[in-house]
């Protein structure tokens, strides 16, 4: 591509930033079964096994030293599996004696461990994952190939994709991409909230992306959904000034005083420590995936408890919002979700997998508790998917005998909006996440790419409906939040506050930015913002309509 050309999409989180472009690197194709080396041929190869997976090792040792926590830890296991003779032996004894070239070796040795791991079953089948990731690195050494998936580089670079895969995002924490940039996704991609929660800038949806060379000069510009190719050191240099992290003291307020609360979306004990140290206000979203997933079977409750009381410790007596277990549609879970559901995304998740297993919300209700109980924060607990008043009331119900006294309810479909205020008179607070209050709204699936501009919390339905859950609080005198996405967009923050939200939640680096687009507006502009976007047609209307209101 020329120098200067701009190629646009959709900016999904915020910033400017400038780096060499490095793609990402293709799956490994399986190395061809029929070739047969000749004798003396054979110990080339198996040299070349012995180096690369000494290599290997090396590069995982150097990661590991590196890291932190969980993912310290998981990196050494796949140092050791890396360094287990066992492998290398039985790859090597191929070459010997089938004549299999060095890398056809090692996949059919790899297989073969496979294999043998997931026979044992439980946590050691778990492990057939660590061993394929062994092995695409061993095999890419031997063939002087990218190793599949986020490269690792030394120098800052922007990572170019069709499309990122959650594993593939998730392996960006730590390294040194600092920014994204795929064909495919939208605005609640998981390529979208890992950008987010890492704070660094994204756009998807750009048409011709991976057209892009590897080690071209580009431009993200998260704010505009632009990526300029090649860009002069002047645009290089805006970006640079652009890219600084705006500290938060601690206390989110308007222009004119009043405060609107800023707390953060954790996943569990790391993040909320993460989010302490960026000095949130609390926790808006405690999402409790975390100890569910990758499990046959419930954690207990003593399990639930521990990790529970890891977050809680973090926010010692300041507010902390759980939303109990939101399995189902894209998160199922094989001890609460049907194996197969036609329209997963309309089906029993979230609160409604009570209606199933009842037990399971019971123990983390119990859970929270007594974790709750143990800890000083102040626990309140809601519920996800939540769609008619009798839901929001047998929930409270539980909750409270349970007990938890404040109770609340995600605003995630727009039956809930509706009945916002009738939900108010049996729960103490409403949440809105916007991610599924727009998917269900404009009835477009959140991870298609191709229905992006449908998922934006700027489009007019999703708006009215936020204005309708705001009012309903003004009436009760109750808090509303947002915990979703739209919680950390400094220039929707405003809107927000106009439509009677009274906390933002969002990823721990976008505080400060928040809080910044705040200071700058007074209430009475907060409130004609939102007047104003309430009569708008379309999201292009609602910005515009937005920026003109602010000023």
């Amino acid at each position: 591509m020329e120098s200067g050309t701009v190629l646009s999409g959709r900016g999904v989180s915020a910033g400017r930033v400038a780096a060499q472009a490095v793609l990402l690197a293709a799956p490994l194709d399986e190395p061809d079964p029929r070739t047969t080396l000749d004798v003396g041929d054979r110990e080339g190869e198996v040299s070349a096994i012995e180096w690369a997976a000494v290599a290997v090792a090396d590069q995982l040792r150097r990661r590991t030293s590196n890291a932190t926590g969980e993912a310290r830890a998981i990196l050494d296991a796949s140092r050791l599996l890396a360094s287990d003779p066992e492998l290398v032996a039985d790859a090597t004894a191929l070459v010997r004696s089938k004549g299999r070239t060095a890398a056809r070796a090692v996949w059919e040795a790899a297989v073969a461990h496979e294999k043998g791991l997931r026979a044992l079953g439980g946590r050691m089948a778990e492990r057939a994952a660590d061993i394929r990731d062994v092995r695409d690195r061993i095999i890419a050494e031997i063939l002087d190939v990218e190793m599949p998936g986020v490269p690792e580089r030394d120098e800052p670079f922007v990572l170019v994709a069709t499309d990122l895969a959650p594993a593939d995002t998730a392996a960006l924490d730590g390294g040194n991409c600092v920014a994204l940039v795929t064909e495919q996704g939208g605005p609640t991609s998981h390529t979208a909230i890992i950008a987010r929660s890492l704070g660094i800038p994204a756009v998807v949806g750009v048409a011709g992306a991976t057209g892009i060379a590897s080690g071209a000069g580009v431009l993200v510009d998260g704010d505009r959904g632009t990526v300029e190719i090649d860009p002069s050191s002047s645009r290089i240099a805006e970006a640079k000034a652009a890219s600084i992290v705006v500290p938060f003291d601690g206390e989110g307020a308007l222009a004119d005083g009043r405060r609107v609360a800023l707390l953060a979306n954790v996943g569990g004990a790391a993040e909320a420590v993460t989010a302490a140290a960026s000095k949130a206000e609390g926790v808006g979203l405690f999402r409790t995936e975390f100890c569910f997933l990758d499990r046959i079977d419930a954690p207990s409750v003593d399990e639930q408890v521990e990790a529970y009381r890891g977050v809680l410790a973090a926010f010692p007596k300041r507010r902390v919002v759980v939303r109990t277990l939101d399995a189902g549609s894209d998160k199922p879970l094989p001890f609460a979700n049907a194996d197969t559901e036609e329209n997963p995304a309309l089906g029993v998740r979230g609160v409604r997998i009570a209606r199933r297993s009842p037990g399971l919300l019971d123990d983390q209700l119990r859970a929270l508790a007594l974790a709750a109980a143990a800890e000083s924060a102040l626990v309140e607990v809601m519920a996800p998917m939540v769609a008619t008043v009798e839901e929001a009331r047998d929930f409270a119900d539980r909750a409270r005998s349970a007990g938890l006294e404040k109770v609340g309810v995600m605003v995630e479909t727009p039956s809930a909006a509706l009945l916002a205020s009738e939900m108010l008179e049996v729960v103490d607070f409403v949440s809105i996440g916007t991610n599924d209050l727009a998917q269900y709204t404009l009835a477009a699936d959140r991870l298609l790419g191709e229905l992006g501009d449908l998922n934006d919390p700027w489009q007019p339905a999703v708006l009215r409906l936020i204005g309708q859950a705001g009012a309903a609080g003004r009436r009760w005198n109750l808090p509303v939040g947002v915990c979703g996405e739209a919680g950390a967009d400094p220039t929707l923050a405003a809107v927000l506050v106009g439509l009677g939200v009274t906390s933002l939640s969002m990823t721990p680096r976008a505080l400060g930015r928040v809080a910044a687009a705040l200071a700058e507006v007074t209430g009475e502009q907060c409130d004609a913002a939102a007047e104003a976007v309430l009569r708008a047609a379309t999201a292009a209307d609602a910005r515009a309509a937005a920026s003109a209101a602010i000023g």
